[in-house]
């Protein structure tokens, strides 16, 4: 073998399927399955193309915004998102603490284990618009029924990351606090929290955006309260349903 034929060789990359038939029968499988799923779905592609230039009518609508004679609704509108936020946010946190603690296998008993594990299954089990739903059929529209929403929600979220960031702290740290003589009070606050705190901050301040951007189930639970300013124009509706 020559220097010439060395400097010419290139590295490639292995497949990650080795024998080749079996990467062509898997690219088959896909396009089959790809064209048995487009071919079932009922779409009438005909009115889709009747309602093109209704849809560009409709987002055309949105500029410009008006901002000046809607101030009062939009400046309503951000501070009441704004004051479901923090509020949801708080009890969804202080709720999932007791939830998370109880859901850490390596701190909980079964018993307890078993339940907060559970909690966390189902309130993550349902998408917010379905709890939205939910709770407008049982609050009404308003407010409340979006604090809930959004409390439950942050419920699921912080409490399951709570448990994993608890399960996995460093058990000498832990053990040590109780080597000393410490009750189980401030086994958890001297030997867990200032294990998990510094992730625990970083994740309500994720929690408090998510909340405040999850306008899709505020703007429903506000549709009926404000349904008279959308007929004024579709400017004012998005304006109103975002916030």
């Amino acid at each position: 073998m020559t220097v010439a034929s060395v400097a010419t060789r290139r590295w490639k990359k292995p497949p990650l399927i080795q024998p080749a038939w079996l990467r062509w029968a898997l690219g088959l499988g896909v396009f089959i399955y790809f064209a048995l799923a487009l071919g079932t779905t009922e779409v009438n592609w005909t009115r889709v193309w009747e309602g093109l230039p209704r849809g560009a009518r409709f987002f055309a609508a949105f500029f410009p915004p008006n901002f000046t004679s809607r101030w009062s609704d939009v400046s309503e509108g951000i501070v009441e998102s704004l004051c479901i936020t923090v509020a949801a946010t708080v009890i969804g946190i202080a709720a999932s603490i007791p939830i998370g603690l109880g859901a850490a296998r390596n701190i909980a008993p079964r018993p307890v284990y078993y339940v907060c594990r559970g909690i966390l299954a189902l309130s993550r089990s349902f998408q917010e618009i379905i709890l939205a739903i939910f709770f407008v059929k049982l609050f009404g529209f308003g407010p409340f029924a979006g604090l809930v929403t959004l409390s439950l929600a942050t419920i699921g979220f912080y409490g399951k990351l709570l448990a994993e960031d608890i399960e996995d702290i460093d058990p000498a740290s832990a053990e040590a606090v109780r080597a000393t003589g410490a009750g189980w009070l401030q086994w958890i606050n001297y030997g867990v929290q200032p294990q998990v705190m510094p992730r625990m901050i970083g994740l309500a301040l994720y929690r408090l955006d998510i909340n405040f951007h999850a306008g899709g189930s505020r703007g429903l639970l506000r549709g009926a309260q404000h349904n008279a300013e959308c007929r004024s124009g579709p400017a004012g509706c998005l304006v109103r349903a975002y916030h």
